[in-house]
């Protein structure tokens, strides 16, 4: 009594409405489409600055590259001078009961982690040194440290 069901004829209408919105949408995709274009409509160019475009390049801004020239892979390291690697600087601090400090490097004004295992010879502050660098595992750290004498 309380329900309310659908007639036959409303089920027909729903059906023949969403026939009709079906086939409206497909009329529509169809006038969208982009398939069966021509393969000019399709094609992309990257210009001089490395930007995708769609218009083609000028063949005569077209620049020639030799062969050698063309890099494959990670550029090769060169050897490094072994004079190159030794620096000079002074110690701004070093606590000979903890066994660290710092040197101030006389090119770059950085300051480098020094330890005690790093030392050739026993240093204090506002020592002139030389040393190399390495990488410990907070960053740059002094290594083979002596004086200067």
């Amino acid at each position: 009594m309380g329900q309310e069901t659908m007639g036959k004829k409303d089920r027909e209408q729903k059906k023949k409405k969403n026939q009709k919105e079906k086939a409206e949408r497909k009329k529509e995709r169809e006038a969208n489409n982009s398939k069966g274009k021509g393969l000019d409509s399709m094609m992309a160019y990257i210009d001089e600055n490395g930007n995708i475009t769609d218009t083609p390049p000028d063949p005569s801004r077209k620049k020639e590259i030799e062969l050698d020239q063309i890099q494959l892979g990670a550029a090769a390291r060169l050897p490094e001078d072994p004079a190159d690697l030794i620096r000079t600087g002074t110690v701004s601090f070093f606590n000979d009961a903890k066994g660290y400090g710092f040197i101030t490097d006389s090119v770059t004004r950085q300051n480098i982690f020094v330890h005690a295992n790093g030392l050739t010879e026993p240093i204090k502050d506002r020592d002139r040194v030389t040393f190399e660098i390495g990488s410990g595992p907070k960053g740059p750290v002094a290594q083979k440290v002596k004086k200067v004498k």
